[in-house]
């Protein structure tokens, strides 16, 4: 697979290799493997953490989908996902602004996890922004079909409830890449620099910064290379 890495998805060459991945028989296989693990993590029972606060299990399946496929290939998958989840697991009338919310998330992570160094902060950042829009269109969707109560006031309450879940979250994830991105590098899903997971991506100015220190620096060297 191509090595290329990307500090920011803005550019025609991230798209292109995303576009590119989300069309790879082991991007699809992978993918398929993942929605199976979405339901089956959907049947482990939530950990409660405090009246109306759980902790569920299927958002490690779309994170790490997302990291591996890249950001098109997270919105097929979202929508699948989402879709046979449903059927396999119903909970209450099927709603398509689920599908919408499960294709949302799954592409923020991919816009912060593929192709690039995966770092505590960009999981954080990742997991902070996806809650954030929990907060929001979740909120949004119990107040347009199913729930009485105003929409600011669900706001408020899945505002606490994301708030008391967003360190536990990382956490999990934080794990769980730590724990599997070698693995996933190993089986060439993954660049040789997204292979392990790092505390945080060093400024290239530090490193640029000793280099004068020593009297070598060079000349018009960017100092955000790293």
């Amino acid at each position: 697979m191509s090595q290329t890495l990307y500090k920011t998805p803005f550019s025609r060459a991230y798209w292109r290799d995303a576009l590119a991945d989300s069309k790879k028989l082991r991007t699809l296989i992978f993918s398929a493997l993942m929605v199976a693990a979405c339901v089956a993590l959907g049947r482990l029972p939530s950990i409660k953490m405090a009246s109306g606060i759980k902790i569920s299990w299927g958002f490690l399946g779309r994170a790490l989908c997302a990291l591996v496929g890249g950001p098109v290939n997270a919105l097929v998958f979202g929508f699948v996902e989402d879709t046979v989840g449903y059927f396999m697991n119903p909970d209450g009338g099927y709603n398509p602004f689920y599908i919408f919310t499960t294709m949302l998330g799954t592409f923020t992570y991919a816009l912060f996890l593929y192709r690039s160094e995966v770092t505590v902060l960009r999981v954080f950042l990742a997991k902070l922004l996806t809650n954030i829009q929990n907060v929001f269109l979740q909120s949004l969707g119990s107040y347009l079909w199913y729930s009485s109560k105003g929409y600011w006031v669900l706001v408020g309450e899945r505002a606490v409830k994301n708030a008391v879940m967003l360190p536990i979250q990382t956490v999990m994830l934080v794990a769980m890449f730590a724990a599997l991105l070698p693995v996933l590098h190993r089986m060439g899903f993954l660049p040789a620099q997204a292979g392990r997971l790092r505390p945080w991506k060093k400024p290239g100015w530090l490193d640029r910064e000793k280099t004068r220190d020593k009297g070598k620096d060079v000349p018009g060297e960017d100092p955000w290379e790293g």
